[in-house]
């Protein structure tokens, strides 16, 4: 298992989780995780997904994934679960 944090930012708008969730689906991403939390009408959602099964390489994921982001007015930002311990453990 290769567990990555994606998380996703921005105005509320319909087919955002459905975007996001078909690009993953298609790609054999699994979701083992979602939380999301809409507020004064921004959307925020965070995923904890496996990428074990994914055939192309990490860089490509984060590429994909923001420009989905940027396609519906969202920031998408993915991080391999480690780094992100990383990051806030410091």
């Amino acid at each position: 298992m290769i567990k990555t944090v994606v998380t996703v930012v921005g105005k509320d708008s319909v087919g955002i989780i459905a975007k996001i969730c078909t690009y993953l689906a298609e790609n054999n991403i699994n979701i083992l995780d979602i939380s999301q939390t809409i507020v004064d009408g921004f959307f925020n959602m965070m995923m904890i997904v496996d990428i074990a099964a994914f055939e192309k390489d990490f860089g490509t994921l984060v590429d994909e994934l923001e420009e989905i982001g940027g396609q519906m007015g969202c920031i998408v930002k993915t991080q391999r679960e480690d780094i992100f311990d990383k990051m806030h453990r410091i």
